[in-house]
């Protein structure tokens, strides 16, 4: 009976804990990218009118890389100050039905994460495969501008 009392307040306090962790690690930190939450079609229009270019996080939802980038990368100050001034910035799960699935063949995305940087006009500009630091992502994002200029 001490055994069985014993294991159910250590799974107790292992789950308190464990639910504790998760919760601090999803705080939202501001000042990092803020995506787009419209329709792919929306973002291509945003970006038209605004003339930014369309920064397209390709994901799995399972992808530990791309949680990764998200809690980190897109996190970081600097990096949200670059992106949200230059970039219409949105995050599409490539493995679901619709937009996903069809931008996932359009830009043959393989292996996630996949960052995706299109013109405004939504010409395609290139992509890069895998987790990037905030420093190194930053650097692609600014590589991308100055080509234009």
């Amino acid at each position: 009976m001490k055994t069985i009392a014993f294991t159910a307040i250590s799974l107790a306090i292992l789950l308190f804990v464990s639910g504790f962790k998760y919760r601090k690690s999803e705080v939202k930190v501001e000042g990092g990218i803020q995506f787009f939450t419209g329709t792919w079609q929306q973002a291509l229009d945003k970006a038209k009118k605004e003339n930014k270019y369309i920064f397209l996080d390709a994901y799995a939802s399972w992808c530990g890389p791309c949680k990764m980038m998200k809690n980190k990368t897109f996190a970081d100050k600097a990096v949200g100050d670059f992106y949200n001034k230059h970039f219409v910035c949105i995050a599409i799960d490539m493995e679901k039905s619709g937009d996903g699935s069809a931008l996932a063949e359009k830009y043959s995305v393989e292996a996630y994460p996949t960052l995706i940087y299109l013109q405004p006009d939504g010409k395609f500009v290139g992509k890069a495969m895998g987790f990037r630091k905030s420093k190194e992502f930053l650097e692609m994002g600014e590589q991308v501008v100055s080509k234009a200029k």
